[in-house]
């Protein structure tokens, strides 16, 4: 079904998207499927520049706002607070701003489920307080409160996600699931920081893809959506599977052999555990199951890891980045 329900009578509609992994996915979807619309991609960068952001939504009539754009990797937040900050707060503040003065029919804002902090047992809804325990989540977080304040005094319709662990084709290796995917086709082993027992739910890239479409379509102005997934598993448990798969083991001690346990980062919260119901109720919930999904991953990594730029240094433990030169705010 078209998602023009937004102009009754329109022929293109046009949307903005800004692109990170997730987003990619979306784009390539609505590219397939919906050729009438014209799709606007910015980069993280872009957003931090208002004159531009400015004039873009003055010359062209958009619809509708998904922004996808951060700084996202959790390890490199430690060591560049000042820059995810920059980019993840001040540039949502300066985007959401013209979207407001641009009259935007919607506005979502994609936010993570590391926003909640850490829990062992306590499954998060959408009313759990939100404690941040790294600079990328609190920057999230703070991103947040900018995007509902806008709902709360001018009641522009905005609508928040928060999305577990995504994985799949495309994604740069300096995630879990392709770097661990990487060195062991390179014949490294996995490095995992810490003890290993911290566990993430994990989200196929196509589901994820389904749950925006349908917070596109049915989502509530003012809402904020979970957008999670039961399936659970341990970094170590996640590695031995990986193994498995590629190595083409069921041995333990085999396995450990492929397992090189490093320092862990300065926090690594054990779990997010989300209650995804509202998601349920607006008819979306995951499809892929893990062993199609991890199966389809793999084999997209054999032969495209080195189309990466710089993919070498993705592998690392920690992060290899040059540090950030400047900040050009206002």
């Amino acid at each position: 079904s078209s998602l023009c329900y937004l102009k009754a009578n329109c022929i293109i509609v046009k949307y903005v998207f800004l692109l990170p992994y997730s987003a990619s996915h979306v784009v390539v979807s609505l590219v397939k499927n919906y050729p009438n619309y014209l799709i606007i991609n910015l980069d993280k960068g872009d957003i931090c520049e208002p004159d531009f952001i400015k004039q873009l939504f003055k010359t062209e009539k958009i619809d509708i706002v998904l922004h996808f754009a951060a700084q996202t990797h959790v390890d490199l937040s430690f060591w560049h607070a000042l820059e995810f900050t920059y980019v993840n707060v001040y540039g949502t503040n300066v985007l959401v701003a013209a979207a407001h003065e641009a009259n935007v029919e919607k506005f979502v804002y994609v936010s993570t489920d590391e926003v909640y902090g850490g829990s062992t047992d306590k499954e998060f809804d959408e009313s759990s307080p939100k404690r941040p325990t790294n600079p990328y989540a609190s920057s999230k977080a703070a991103a947040e409160c900018f995007v509902q304040s806008y709902w709360e005094r001018y009641q522009f319709p905005v609508v928040i996600t928060r999305s577990s662990n995504v994985y799949g084709p495309h994604q740069y290796p300096e995630k879990v699931i392709p770097k661990f995917i990487s060195l062991l086709q390179q014949n490294r082993k996995c490095c995992i920081h810490g003890s290993g027992l911290q566990k993430r739910n994990f989200l196929y890239a196509t589901d994820v893809v389904e749950a925006f479409l349908t917070v596109l379509k049915e989502g509530k102005p003012g809402e904020i959506y979970n957008i999670g997934t039961n399936f659970e598993m341990s970094i170590a448990q996640l590695a031995k599977e990986l193994i498995h798969l590629i190595k083409k083991t069921s041995s333990e001690s085999e396995m450990e052999h492929w397992m090189d346990y490093v320092k862990d980062r300065p926090t690594n919260d054990l779990r997010y555990p989300m209650n995804s119901e509202k998601m349920h109720n607006l008819g979306w919930r995951p499809k892929v199951p893990w062993k199609e999904g991890i199966k389809k991953t793999i084999e997209w990594y054999k032969e495209n890891f080195h189309n990466w730029k710089n993919s070498e240094k993705a592998l690392e433990p920690f992060p290899v980045t040059e540090p950030f030169a400047q900040l050009s705010g206002p």
